[in-house]
């Protein structure tokens, strides 16, 4: 139990890592200034092209893999979830930006890579499809969101694992709470 207390903190200091804000300068483009405001893939894509949003993406998907792997390698499954976990609350609330940070989904993602392959390689088709039929990637990302934690179930993992993975999902969701009222008004930033 002593390594979580170590593993745990240094997740959520991996998952506060500015990625966006590392790429926007290196491409000379302020994340929080420009598009939709949000230090995220989607939004750097926007606003810097396609190579920026892609780097944010790996960057974002990283944060959220690799404390899961060591957490799994050092402790097992619940470590890693919890290191999943909170690499995830990191990027969403880093304390070095004021709490205000991105939206969790890429970080998430990783996370259950690592944790949920199959399911996130099926979340991943939907997010595509989705994508497809709307353009807007907040589309695809809520419903990822809301079939993670029925993915996780369906796999028939313990209800400690459903009922996390429904936690983070209910986070990514409130942290989408301004797009889904941009949806309701068919409002949501298009991408290009």
């Amino acid at each position: 139990m002593d390594v979580w207390w170590l593993l745990v903190p240094l997740s959520y200091l991996v998952g506060s890592f500015p990625t966006a804000h590392l790429i926007g300068f290196l491409t000379g483009h302020s994340p929080s200034r420009e598009g939709s405001g949000n230090p995220g893939a989607s939004n750097m894509y926007r606003v810097a092209g396609r190579r920026a949003g892609a780097a944010v993406l790996v960057g974002d998907f990283l944060k959220g893999f690799i404390p899961t792997a060591i957490g799994f390698g050092a402790g097992g499954r619940a470590l890693a979830a919890a290191c999943g976990l909170a690499a995830v609350i990191g990027h969403i609330f880093p304390a070095g930006r004021g709490f205000r940070g991105g939206k969790g989904v890429a970080t998430l993602g990783g996370a259950c890579c690592f944790l949920y392959p199959l399911v996130a390689l099926c979340l991943l088709a939907v997010w595509a499809v989705t994508l497809k039929l709307f353009r807007t990637a907040s589309v695809g990302s809520l419903t990822m969101a809301v079939l993670l934690p029925i993915g996780v179930a369906l796999r028939g993992r313990p209800a400690w694992e459903v009922t996390l993975m429904a936690a983070a999902s209910t986070l990514i969701i409130v942290r989408h709470w301004s797009n889904i009222k941009r949806i309701a008004r068919n409002q949501e930033h298009a991408l290009p």
